[in-house]
């Protein structure tokens, strides 16, 4: 493309585009409609100069022009409850099943890692004074220890308070850094693993792990899935990083990025529930029992949302990314 000829012979169009945006509402029906078919015109130029011959000043130029002629042309919009329910309802759990393949992997390798760190420790002595002084494991594992007054250190809200926002904290950065290829996701994942399996081998060691179950089971089953769920998302947006599929590189990610948005918001609330459970259920004095059960109805019920409402929207086309009207329009990518 000869780039001062194409500008020569559409620079008119563009300048009379830009007249028209300026006169705002006062604009007669004929005008109105010259308006569409321009900003149609010029939303066209700019696709053929971005893939073909791309100036800097003129795409600069050319893209401010389009957004402001969309911006006249489909109005302004306000989010209402009606966003709110349908993002509750149909593209968070939507975007959540359509991930699965990612977390649901996810979620098995780090139960397993888990459980191997914590036999490992568990099953050697050498390994637990490489942690800490006998006296101090003692301190920790015994009852009445830190394992046990953790929970209830401090008032139940503020407790419930600081975990919400260390595990909100936790997901949206796997959510976020995801796009560096994967690795800060999988040292974020190995840390809260890492974790979990030294309680698991320390308590084991000291004939308590019954105990030690019985406090992280009530909130951890739905804070780990939701743990999972941010890592699987961080990786599945690594990987369209490394591999956008047809997509364009800048497209995929655009959209995949989306909708990682949307799980950092949707998980925030599952996190805020297990949250909840933790400061006001697992130090409570209920039976074992009872409090490993409302953990077992929290996780049914998220997998239930997940699976039910989530598969519903997903299986209608849902995947949790905003409204296809509010996308900006994309360049056909050969196969």
């Amino acid at each position: 493309m000869d780039l001062d000829v194409f500008v020569t012979a559409h620079r008119a169009e563009w300048d009379r585009l830009d007249h028209l945006l300026h006169r705002g509402r006062r604009l007669t029906g004929t005008e109105a409609d010259e308006l569409v078919e321009l900003y149609q015109r010029t939303a066209t130029h700019l696709s053929l100069l971005q893939s073909s011959t791309p100036d800097p000043i003129l795409t600069a130029r050319l893209t401010q022009l389009v957004a402001r002629a969309r911006a006249t042309v489909t109005g302004t919009r306000r989010a209402s409850w009606r966003d709110a329910t349908r993002f509750l309802t149909a593209g968070f759990p939507a975007a959540v099943y359509r991930s699965r393949r990612w977390w649901i992997p996810t979620a098995v390798l780090s139960t397993l890692l888990a459980a191997v760190i914590g036999w490992w420790i568990g099953a050697h002595p050498e390994v637990q004074s490489a942690i800490a002084a006998p006296e101090d494991l003692r301190r920790m594992t015994s009852p009445g220890g830190e394992y046990e007054t953790y929970y209830s250190s401090h008032p139940a809200a503020s407790f419930a308070a600081q975990v919400w926002t260390n595990n909100a904290q936790a997901a949206a950065m796997c959510l976020v850094l995801g796009a560096f290829l994967c690795i800060p996701v999988i040292w974020i994942l190995f840390i809260n693993v890492l974790n979990l399996g030294v309680g698991i081998g320390l308590m084991s060691s000291a004939g308590r792990l019954d105990t030690f179950l019985g406090l992280i089971l009530p909130h951890g089953l739905l804070e780990l899935t939701a743990v999972f769920v941010a890592a699987g998302t961080g990786l599945r947006l690594g990987w369209t990083v490394i591999d956008p599929g047809p997509m364009s590189r800048r497209s995929a990610l655009a959209q995949q990025g989306r909708a990682a948005i949307g799980m950092a918001i949707g998980l925030a609330l599952v996190l805020f529930v297990s949250g909840l459970i933790e400061g006001f259920v697992t130090p409570s004095g209920l039976p074992t029992w009872g409090r490993i059960t409302i953990g077992i109805v929290a996780e049914a019920a998220f997998l239930a949302y997940v699976y039910i409402l989530g598969g519903r929207a997903a299986r209608a086309g849902d995947g949790g990314d905003v409204d296809p009207t509010e996308r900006s329009a994309e360049l056909p990518v050969a196969a």
